[in-house]
């Protein structure tokens, strides 16, 4: 019972940083209905960023987020703009697959050229610094990076819920044609949003690179785990996401604590097809247009 409790803490503490992942994934498929191949690479940029600017110049990488978020967030909507927004047709989904897995390809083959493609990580003074609370192990870095991610996704659900950008991305989900006529400008809309979803994988970069060894390949093992939390939330719901998130990080480390770490990555697909049979939308899967 020790082991279950001890893994059910450790799988909440990497769920909530999968969670801030796989948000931005989520928000750029319910505005753009872009599968966003792109979103592990991104991550993967992040985490080298901060390994940068804190073996570099000695910043905390908890600090580095203050700068490659918007640094990000940045870039994200530049690619939006220059690479995604001309793409016209009845074909811009599948079109918008081979754009984004293109520009994941590029990121990687920038990072192999500066960084190689040795395993590296981030390592802060405090990296093994633990709480035991109750008999049961606390990670400090684990600890900060979720209460991080609980920030950021507060900060995404005001941003969407109270803001007149946020009520024009609701606008653009439910309805991008209507949204259009009452005067969205949709393409702002769309890149405002891929360079929020940037924003969230900057920040859980810096996170990822203190959690586990990194290398520019690293996005592919990154980017199935987050389609995965995307379709078993229910396409275009934060909201789900954040639990389908919170559902697989738990699995995954109680199947990696009581029976073997590498069946642990298998977990994903495993409770993917079993919600799927049940409900084939996902978790919180509507008929709709999608409802962040």
């Amino acid at each position: 019972m020790h082991a279950f409790i001890q893994a059910v803490i450790l799988g909440i503490l990497t769920g909530g940083v999968y969670a801030l992942m796989a948000s931005g994934q989520t928000l750029i498929f319910g505005i753009m209905k872009v599968v966003n191949l792109a979103q592990g690479a991104l991550v993967v940029l992040g985490a080298y960023l901060t390994y940068t600017l804190f073996t570099q110049l000695g910043i905390d990488p908890f600090l580095s987020i203050l700068i490659t978020t918007p640094l990000l967030f940045l870039v994200g909507v530049a690619v939006q703009w220059a690479l995604l927004r001309p793409l016209h047709g009845d074909d811009v989904a599948q079109l918008s697959l081979l754009v984004t897995f293109a520009i994941a390809l590029g990121i990687e083959g920038v990072l192999s050229f500066a960084y190689s493609a040795t395993l590296t990580n981030v390592q802060p003074s405090y990296a093994n610094f633990s709480w035991t609370v109750l008999g049961y192990q606390v990670s400090l870095v684990r600890f900060v990076a979720f209460v991080l991610s609980l920030v950021m996704l507060g900060a995404l659900y005001f941003i969407l819920q109270r803001t007149k950008f946020g009520r024009s991305v609701r606008a653009t989900v439910q309805n991008p044609m209507s949204a259009q006529l009452l005067g969205v400008n949709a393409n702002r809309v769309s890149a405002l949003g891929f360079g929020l979803g940037a924003a969230t994988a900057a920040a859980a970069g810096s996170v990822f690179g203190m959690l586990n060894s990194f290398n520019p390949g690293s996005h592919y093992d990154l980017i199935s785990r987050l389609l995965t939390i995307v379709v078993l939330g229910g396409l275009g719901s934060i909201g789900g996401s954040v639990v389908a998130a919170l559902v697989m990080g738990v699995a995954s480390s109680v199947v990696s604590a009581l029976a073997s770490p590498i069946w642990s990555d298998f977990t994903f697909f495993i409770v993917l097809l079993l919600v799927l049979l049940i409900r084939p939308r996902g978790l919180f899967g509507a008929r709709t247009r999608g409802a962040l």
